[in-house]
């Protein structure tokens, strides 16, 4: 018998794909229950060590038949010298033992990168997805060998090109309105993102391959729109949030649904990441220079003591810019409501448009 066929996003029943929110919010259970009702559910990989995204997928398994995806972050770029940080790093210091603890270890790493690909292969997944760089054309054909499909994160048409060039079967487009971290493979300060229409635009110009849209999706009408603008899903992070099976920070899920803006900052991490406003990043944003991930090793103790007291100003509480519109529901019933809506609001189109049609005089 010959291997499946790799994944197609256009074929899901649901035209949705769980995020994968790194950090906490990703768990079995949620992205057990978004493929339970058509979607695809996606388990974060990022800062799981191997062994725990292998009980990861062993609970996923537990709770679904249905295929599931794993994200992997890709090898970062070089470290750079502490020197660079070190204002970022003393103000870090002060606000970690306001709270009782001190700075992390300010260390380089790829995340368990090679580790992972190997687990990936003894137990491979429908999807692999790429996110923070281009794996080679040699890691695309080691997935490809087990049945999964590669999907890669872009952020620009170059991008998208590179991903294609390396055998990618799909790009998932994330614009600047997403929250979390910038996917791209190379956080550039002075490059501003593209939202996602354009770049849904820009990269089917020039790139023949499915496109999973990401970037402020959290309505079935958002969906609706990156469909109309020829993406085969939506990639939904935000929206899930507040779902009960996500293990969203009871902090965070507080101020989700409310009238706080989002930003980018670098502050938390060392790349640019969307989040709810806090007074942290307000007040070091300039400080924090491009050094992931040790930046992100740096500020880590500071935010694992911050939601232990209860303190949402000191943690970094990724959403999208359309989180005032999420509410608390079921993964389940959430992916089968935003399809519904997202089915009515393109027949709604077509019918005002054929009404349109019908009544042009000339």
């Amino acid at each position: 018998m010959g291997m499946p066929p790799r994944l197609d996003p256009a074929a899901l029943a649901a035209p949705i794909v769980l995020a994968p929110m790194a950090g906490g919010p990703s768990t079995p259970a949620l992205a057990a229950a978004v493929s339970d009702a058509g979607g695809l559910g996606t388990l974060a990989a990022g800062y799981r060590t191997p062994e725990d995204l292998a009980e990861d997928l062993a609970r996923t398994r537990e709770r679904t038949r249905r295929p599931i995806g794993v994200n992997l972050f890709a090898p970062p770029a070089p470290p750079v010298a502490p020197e660079r940080f070190a204002a970022h790093a003393a103000a870090v210091a002060e606000e970690a033992s306001e709270l009782g603890t001190a700075a992390g270890d300010p260390r380089h790493d790829d995340d368990g990168w090679t580790a992972k690909l190997d687990l990936l292969e003894r137990d491979p997944v429908a999807v692999v997805s790429v996110t923070f760089g281009l794996p080679s054309a040699e890691v695309v054909a080691r997935l490809h060998a087990t049945g999964s499909a590669v999907w890669v994160t872009v952020t620009s048409v170059a991008e998208a090109g590179a991903a294609a060039a390396v055998g990618a079967d799909a790009l998932i487009a994330q614009g600047a309105e997403a929250g979390g971290h910038q996917g791209g493979f190379v956080d550039e300060p002075g490059r501003e993102p593209l939202g996602i229409l354009p770049l849904l635009q820009l990269v089917r110009a020039a790139v023949d391959l499915p496109l999973i849209a990401a970037g402020g999706i959290v309505t079935g009408a958002g969906i609706a729109a990156v469909l109309a603008a020829d993406a085969v899903a939506a990639q939904i992070g935000t929206a899930f949030l507040d779902c009960p099976e996500a293990g969203t920070w009871v902090g965070h899920r507080a101020l989700l649904g409310g009238d706080r803006p989002t930003a980018f900052t670098r502050a938390f991490s060392g790349r640019r990441a969307r989040g709810l406003e806090t007074r942290f990043a307000r007040e070091h944003e300039g400080t924090a220079t491009v050094a992931y991930p040790q930046i992100h090793h740096l500020t880590s103790p500071l935010r694992a003591a911050a939601r232990a007291a209860g303190d949402p100003e000191r943690v970094n509480l990724w959403a999208g810019q359309g989180h005032p519109l999420v509410a608390p529901r079921p993964a389940a019933a959430l992916v089968t409501a935003l399809t519904a809506e997202a089915d009515a609001a393109l027949q709604a189109a077509i019918g005002r448009r054929a009404a349109t049609a019908v009544s042009d005089p000339r």
